[in-house]
């Protein structure tokens, strides 16, 4: 743990509100339910179980400032717009969207215990979370809690992510791990999903072109635009890119988070309250 300092801003942990919310509903050990049976739990209590330990468990930085960020209710029309396929796999179904039912209790327990949250109506929370990320960098350390690895391109000194799936030692990811595992730099994220595709977002790819093909093309910081002329689509695999050059031009700018909004609160720079057991959170919203 890095020592406080009280002369310094908290280190700012920033939550994406739905990705917890989903990997809480559909991930957590047991179904739960309330007293009498009649109402189902799960996505509610997990929620704050998981961010309760994430904050006493994963951080190595000290207590936080935790703000959550949910995706605006038309958050992707702007990248639906530029490809129609955006996330047009997502299953739509009564089953899929259930952690929906959640939503709002989970905003009213955050309310309750003095924890922010934010929800800009035409922003995806991965642009807000980027922007906050960024700006917030420049004075603390940041944490971004979440499972979607389209963060990594936001990884620096400053910003890591935490990513609660994984096991415990290896929760906590930084521009190293990117650069050993796949083969290029944080900055070059988007670049390496628009070559290689990002099944989450219904993003293809090149057909035939896989991490290590990518991340050859990419070696030593090549940026994307100057792939065409750097000699490497060479072979069946860069006529295929080039073949498909605009739509991964397309892609690699659908990917790349926006870190410039305007976004309707600032963080504080204060430590926020410390939660208590999620089952005191449904008590007080009175859901038992």
């Amino acid at each position: 743990m890095m020592p406080e300092n009280p002369a310094t801003p908290a280190p700012l942990l920033l939550v994406d509100g739905f990705n917890v919310l989903w990997a809480g509903t559909f991930g957590f050990p047991a179904p739960i339910f309330s007293r009498d049976k009649s109402r189902e739990l799960t996505g509610l209590f997990a929620f704050f179980a998981l961010l309760r330990a994430t904050i006493r468990d994963d951080l190595d930085v000290t207590r936080p400032e935790v703000l959550v960020v949910f995706d605006g209710e038309h958050g992707t029309a702007d990248r639906v717009a530029a490809d129609g396929e955006y996330k047009a796999n997502r299953e739509t179904t009564a089953e899929a969207l259930k952690p929906l039912q959640f939503l709002a209790p989970v905003k009213e327990g955050l309310n309750l215990h003095g924890i922010r949250w934010v929800e800009v109506d035409d922003a995806e929370a991965d642009d807000v979370i980027a922007t906050l990320a960024t700006r917030a960098a420049a004075t603390r350390p940041v944490r971004i809690m979440s499972r979607d690895a389209d963060y990594y391109q936001l990884l620096t000194d400053q910003v890591r992510i935490i990513n609660r799936s994984r096991k415990s030692s290896r929760r906590l990811i930084t521009p190293a791990e990117v650069v050993e595992r796949y083969g290029v730099t944080p900055e070059q994220w988007p670049a390496f999903r628009a070559l290689t595709g990002d099944s989450a977002d219904n993003i293809p790819g090149v057909r035939g072109v896989g991490p290590k093909v990518a991340a050859s093309l990419l070696r030593d910081g090549m940026p994307l635009d100057q792939l065409p002329g750097s000699g490497r689509l060479v072979g069946a695999k860069g006529a295929a890119i080039t073949a498909a050059w605009e739509d991964v031009l397309r892609w690699e700018g659908m990917i790349t988070m926006h870190r410039d909004l305007t976004v309707p609160i600032a963080p504080t720079g204060e430590v926020s309250p410390t939660l208590p057991k999620p089952a005191d959170v449904v008590e007080k919203i009175g859901l038992w």
